[in-house]
């Protein structure tokens, strides 16, 4: 029975970081990339973990696969929230369809 709840996680997982690597090559701007990367692709992962967290035969494998997924779950808000602030300082090219707030040039040039 594990062995079928663990594929289902992995299948799914595998859908989601599908999706984030469909995102990334057919989103148009920087944003709309980083945000397919980091929100499917985190999922993915995440899902992945838990189906080795599943299938593990040791406390070992376990705690492993929670650590990746923990390290994961930190370190990929932070760069995502990085490369856009990046783009966004060097007036990088927005899609026509990316809404932006009134008040972001003020933002923009703002040294914090």
């Amino acid at each position: 029975m594990s062995e079928w709840i663990a594929s289902a996680f992995l299948l799914l997982g595998a859908f989601f970081c599908l999706v984030a690597g469909i995102g990334i090559i057919r989103l148009k701007d920087v944003f709309s990339r980083m945000h397919a990367a980091t929100k499917a692709g985190t999922l993915g992962l995440g899902l992945i973990c838990v189906a080795v967290m599943i299938k593990a035969e040791t406390w070992l494998g376990i705690i492993e696969a929670l650590f990746v997924f923990v390290f994961m779950l930190l370190t990929a808000p932070v760069g995502a929230h990085l490369i856009g602030r990046a783009a966004f300082r060097k007036h990088q090219q927005m899609d026509e369809n990316t809404r932006q707030d009134e008040d972001a040039e003020a933002f923009r040039s703002a040294k914090h």
